[in-house]
């Protein structure tokens, strides 16, 4: 049963007048998280790796200079990376595939299976189970893969424990029934099964991918909030259309 607080963070979620930038800070269950909202046919959203010149981006400011003179409405980090950099599964940017899928278990967060992918085009966005979408071979203008799923066609993630003491700030990604893409990041230390729960019983996204954790920072210039740190890897964009 849904609690009162779920519920009526979810209303509000839907009405437009609570979005300032496309974001807007949300308290679930004493966890503070920022969401963010973009519609894809609307909103130009993509996937930022490197500049024109080969190099990584590695920070907002520099991905918000290589946009101008459009506007950054708001951006996240996008995905797990090596040292370099480079993306760890499956990377797409603008139709021209960088790194390739990766479907088999592994270490740490990205191998714990299901991971997934986060795929768009011009006018949709989907997030797609790896293996289903190795099968299915869909086609997508940007795509990054992460992991684990954090919803999976609305049931949690298998592993996920619900007193897991593993705490961190974390990140992800979901689309909603009616297509639209929602972005979270928490700002306490979540576990993954409340994190996944907020994104299934609250975002009602009932597919949802882990984008990183520790690492995770957002930039939303109307919420005032430009998140430093190291140099990142893949960053997902959002320039509000015209």
């Amino acid at each position: 049963m849904k609690t009162f607080a779920a519920i009526w963070i979810a209303i509000n979620l839907c009405a437009s007048v609570v979005w300032a930038g496309g974001c807007r800070d949300v308290d679930f269950e004493g966890v503070s998280l920022t969401v963010c909202e973009a519609v894809p046919g609307t909103d130009a959203i993509g996937l930022y790796l490197d500049d024109p010149d080969g190099d990584k981006l590695g920070t907002f400011r520099n991905l918000s200079e290589r946009l101008a003179p459009a506007e950054l409405r708001w951006a996240m980090n996008a995905g797990m990376y090596h040292p370099d950099r480079r993306p760890v599964g499956l990377y797409v940017e603008n139709g021209k595939q960088l790194a390739p899928l990766v479907t088999s278990a592994g270490p740490g967060n990205f191998g714990l299976l299901p991971n997934g992918v986060l795929c768009l085009t011009d006018t949709s966005a989907r997030v797609i189970e790896a293996r289903r979408f190795d099968r299915e071979k869909p086609a997508c203008q940007q795509a990054t893969q992460s992991g684990p799923m954090l919803v999976i066609d609305g049931a949690l993630h298998p592993r996920f424990l619900p007193k897991s003491d593993s705490l961190n700030i974390r990140n992800g990604v979901g689309v909603t029934e009616d297509g639209r893409l929602l972005a979270a990041i928490s700002n306490d230390a979540v576990n993954f099964q409340r994190f996944a729960r907020f994104f299934r019983d609250v975002l009602k996204t009932p597919n949802a991918l882990f984008l990183d954790g520790r690492i995770s920072r957002l930039y939303a210039p109307a919420l005032d909030r430009h998140d430093a740190g190291f140099p990142m890897g893949p960053m997902l964009g959002v320039v509000t259309g015209e």
